[in-house]
């Protein structure tokens, strides 16, 4: 069959990226050097390495133990804020949300003086979920990161963090 995007071979180029390939009449996306292609791809499988650590065990899918890991660091927050840390889809973390209270992981209550604001708290039992869960999360990453020596891994949490900088001044330079 004829495929009308790989006719012809790409030019070389050494800064990643898109390319137009030679003779073709799309755009070729080099996705090996595509930071977000592969910043995805790895989080994905570490999210699914740690997934397989909690999700029979608990009954946890990916988007409620991220909740449950946020509320338990960051007790008090409301869903939109929960999804706003995360950067999840507000109504994934909605139905993670109502998923958890419903399992009895998390309470949800009125905050204060502004009755249209609900803030979240991990329940007892959440609690006992995220204190036997966050420990093997803490292993997997320890393991993970073993193979670097300790300026490799500064080096790497201060790139991920300039990535995070530079990542907000282009969203909110669109």
């Amino acid at each position: 069959m004829n495929d009308p995007c790989h006719g012809n071979p790409p030019h070389d180029r050494d800064d990643g990226g898109a390319r137009l390939a030679a003779g073709a009449r799309h755009v070729e996306l080099d996705l090996e050097h595509f930071l977000p292609y592969r910043l995805s791809v790895l989080s994905n499988r570490v999210s699914d390495s740690i997934f397989r650590m909690y999700s029979e065990r608990f009954a946890l899918g990916v988007t409620e133990w991220r909740v449950m890991a946020v509320v338990g660091r960051y007790p008090d927050l409301s869903a939109g804020e929960v999804a706003q840390r995360t950067a999840m889809d507000k109504v994934a973390v909605s139905r993670a949300v109502a998923r958890l209270v419903e399992a009895g992981r998390l309470q949800r209550e009125v905050h204060g003086d502004d009755r249209r604001r609900s803030v979240l708290r991990l329940s007892e039992d959440g609690c006992r979920v995220y204190d036997q869960i966050a420990p093997l999360a803490i292993e997997f990453e320890q393991r993970l990161l073993k193979g670097m020596d300790a300026s490799e891994r500064g080096l790497l949490f201060r790139l991920l963090d300039r990535l995070d900088e530079l990542e907000l001044q282009v969203e909110v330079g669109r």
